[in-house]
């Protein structure tokens, strides 16, 4: 049986994203990015693709590690200027019916009372096709700026987003019960005041004492992404994420990454089949393979080396502009993003990478891998992808935007239902119900459904702490 692959558009509310310097491509619209039609534009031509949604990055903080300073990323608009992303999906919500909404939001700078609130409104609006990419920052310029005097370190932010998400299940799943809504006109009650709970919670980081202050949402829970490849970031994909994001540059590290991430959702109790995940891949695709290589050959006339270094610096906190462009890289242990690092020693141990390298690797889609070619050869190789790493699916990133989706959408998605490999039709319902065909809560084997009820998850805390 052929199996099926996820899409989701990769994008951020900013500039070039993940392809510094192609913002000054002549058809690229990314600099429209602060205006509503850039994003509703992208939501339709998505939905008409069939794409599972679309996944907004973001971050707080500024990639000012290369040369010691920010002057290099707010030249070639690495990721600044950058704007809020929750912002952008009622409105892409409200010319689609069945796309998605991944959206970035950090737990190191949102607090989970009023985080859980924005996220209900979110599914709300959506009417249930919102979700959370969990993140918990590792830029050093985002906690300076929030009065840190720098950034915690990677595994200890992992121990505060357990809590966090302990208290994030309590407000949606826990606080109001079901039928606690009742909207009676006749006897004018709303709400019935026994079925709403004050979640209690008093923990290390956290003391949350009242009730959610939003009646559920069609999913209460949104679909929960993680984005963290690091072996703490998997054990937490393990314990809550129904959706994991990695971007590994080679299918050796891929098997490797998607069978681990695997191993950690069966021994947190859950079925390892339940979990998807999606590699960051770049494509660019044309009607045959040699319009797609000159296309390609178009596109790197606008990478900016700088630029694509600015990035690699703050991913993986090492100033790539204290080396040569012709000198060797080499494994250094880091508080940023440890599995960029990881990734790129390990692809093939054979291979000593120059800066050189890694920047023109970087700038066309950032860490994932690149294909180009005509539909049938693009449609072999992601194929390959997924029958040989386990993957389901792919986060596409952009070189030129819309035109990449638009090629994708005319080009490759075709290919890919011609083969089966591909839905044709969306599943009715909300965006978990589209991913998984079940229904639209947190399915009971999710820790997250233990907090359905408070008093037996107090008493199971009780124990615990004994």
């Amino acid at each position: 049986m052929t199996r099926q692959i996820h899409f989701n558009a990769f994008d951020m509310n900013c500039v070039g994203h993940q392809s510094p310097g192609l913002w000054a491509h002549p058809r690229d619209r990314s600099w429209q990015y602060k205006d509503l039609e850039y994003w509703t534009d992208l939501a339709k031509l998505l939905e008409r693709g069939k794409f599972d949604g679309v996944f907004i990055a973001d971050v707080l903080g500024v990639y000012d590690v290369f040369r010691g300073d920010l002057d290099t990323a707010l030249r070639v608009s690495t990721q600044i200027p950058v704007n809020d992303p929750l912002q952008l999906v009622p409105a892409m919500a409200l010319v689609t019916q069945h796309l998605g909404f991944g959206v970035t939001a950090s737990i190191s700078f949102e607090h989970p009372y009023t985080f859980a609130r924005r996220i209900s409104t979110l599914d709300h609006l959506t009417k249930g096709r919102a979700g959370w990419n969990i993140v918990t920052s590792y830029l050093e310029s985002g906690a300076r700026n929030i009065g840190l005097s720098n950034q915690t370190q990677h595994d200890d932010r992992y121990e505060v987003a357990d809590e966090y998400m302990e208290v994030v299940y309590k407000l949606w799943e826990g606080s109001w019960a079901d039928g606690a809504v009742l909207r009676d006109r006749q006897r004018r009650i709303f709400t019935d005041p026994s079925k709403v709970r004050p979640i209690a919670h008093e923990g290390k980081h956290y003391k949350v004492p009242g009730v959610h202050l939003s009646e559920p949402s069609p999913q209460r829970t949104p679909v929960l992404y993680q984005a963290g490849a690091s072996s703490r970031g998997q054990r937490f994909a393990g314990e809550h994420a129904e959706c994991v994001f990695v971007a590994t540059p080679s299918k050796t590290v891929l098997k490797k990454t998607v069978a681990a991430i695997r191993q950690s959702v069966a021994a947190a109790g859950r079925d390892p089949r339940s979990v998807l995940i999606f590699n960051l891949q770049t494509v660019i695709v044309d009607e045959t393979d040699a319009k797609a290589k000159a296309k390609y050959e178009d596109y790197k006339q606008y990478i900016d080396l700088d630029g694509a270094l600015a990035l690699g610096s703050g991913w993986t906190g090492i100033d790539f502009g204290a080396y040569g462009l012709d000198e060797p890289l080499r494994h250094i242990k880091t508080n940023a993003v440890q599995s960029s690092v990881d990734a790129f020693s390990s692809a093939d141990p054979s291979k000593v990478w120059t800066v050189r390298e890694l920047a023109e690797w970087i700038g066309i889609g950032g860490l994932g891998p690149l294909i180009v070619g005509g539909p049938a050869t693009v449609a072999d190789v992601l194929q390959e992808w997924v029958e040989e790493t386990d993957v389901d699916g792919f986060n596409l990133a952009y070189a030129v935007t819309h035109e990449t989706f638009a090629d994708i959408v005319e080009h490759l998605v075709p290919e890919l239902q011609k083969r089966g490999a591909y839905r044709t039709e969306y599943t009715p319902g909300t965006l978990r119900e589209k991913l998984f065909g079940a229904g639209p809560r947190l399915p009971e084997t999710h820790p997250g459904a233990r907090y359905r009820d408070l008093e037996a998850a107090a008493r199971r805390g009780r124990v615990a702490a004994e």
